[in-house]
């Protein structure tokens, strides 16, 4: 292969997929080859524990353009892709699922629109392979909380077939299950996205590693996506709002209490709304405390990472 940096980069993370490797290296191969630009290929072994490394390294032998990398033990998709988009050296880089249901003929339909004017180009499986209780309802549920929450509306985050600007996901720091998130993690980097109808195949070898479990720990992440995108930057927005609501139902029904104490000479030892006023006071101190304490914290993030909370995308004369 050329020593110069390839057009493209192929991400594969691997699990337990010994049957399909073969196939999926041939097919990749031929459309990778029909592209007529340059290429590799990263397949990212999650610690498999059949012989699905055995059957990469017999491909990456023959294959120069194929590159390695085995995780000692499992890790998760996310570990295997981030790992694998920081050893990617293509400019676009394209991720893909290893066990035959993505479809190689679709990579082209990914970097035609790509080069348009997108950042990321996701792929929206329309007619789905999977039963319908256990995969495509909670899919369909999960979509659409994500598109709503965090304002990028996609109707499907959990297609793997994705092709993205490698200057954009570079930047990203992944963990968890966060690797479905991509889409809506760089929206705070100004990224383009846009979808594209993509083919879907029935799993033929080995089994599926998804299920209900995980379509749980999705929707709390949720969560966690929309307060990077609006909130990294400033975290007293959110802590100091809800903190200062807090404060000031406390202090206003303490008010209260010590008004009636004081003027009406009433007993107010017994009342839950003694207890409900100083629970309310206390709760607003902590909250204004922790937004206080996360802006120092993102502030010793940025300077440790000599990062900056925004992205320049073109200079002139500078």
């Amino acid at each position: 292969m050329s020593s110069e940096r390839p057009y493209l980069s192929v991400v594969v993370p691997a699990y337990n997929e010994e049957e399909n490797i073969p196939l999926l290296y041939e097919r990749l191969k031929k459309e990778l080859e029909a592209l007529g630009k340059d290429y590799e290929v990263l397949f990212v072994d999650d610690g498999s524990v059949d012989r699905t490394w055995e059957r990469l390294k017999e491909i990456a032998h023959k294959d120069k353009k194929v590159k390695l990398i085995r995780f000692r033990r499992n890790y998760g998709q996310t570990a295997a892709m981030y790992a694998g988009f920081q050893h990617a050296s293509g400019e676009v880089i394209v991720t893909m699922d290893a066990d035959l249901q993505n479809d190689p003929q679709d990579i082209p339909l990914l970097l035609e629109k790509l080069e348009v004017v997108y950042d990321i180009v996701s792929g929206w499986i329309k007619d789905r392979k999977d039963p319908f209780l256990s995969r495509r309802f909670p899919s369909f549920v999960a979509n659409w909380l994500i598109s709503n929450v965090t304002g990028v509306s996609l109707h499907d985050y959990g297609c793997t077939l994705k092709a993205y600007r490698a200057g954009i996901v570079k930047r990203l720091e992944l963990y968890g299950d966060m690797h479905r998130f991509l889409p809506a993690l760089t929206k705070r980097l100004g990224a383009r996205v846009a979808e594209v109808p993509v083919r879907h195949h029935p799993r033929v070898y080995g089994r599926s590693k998804y299920g209900i479990g995980r379509t749980i720990r999705v929707l709390l992440d949720i969560f966690l996506v929309k307060f990077l995108n609006e909130y990294i930057n400033k975290p007293m927005y959110v802590f100091g709002s809800m903190g200062f609501f807090l404060l000031t139902a406390g202090l206003l029904t303490l008010g209260y209490l010590a008004f009636i104490k004081l003027f009406l000479q009433e007993d107010i030892g017994g009342r839950p709304l003694l207890l409900l006023g100083v629970l309310l006071t206390l709760a607003g101190i902590q909250l204004v405390s922790t937004g206080i304490i996360a802006e120092l914290l993102v502030r010793i993030y940025y300077r440790i990472k000599e990062d900056r909370p925004f992205v320049v995308e073109e200079k002139v004369n500078l």
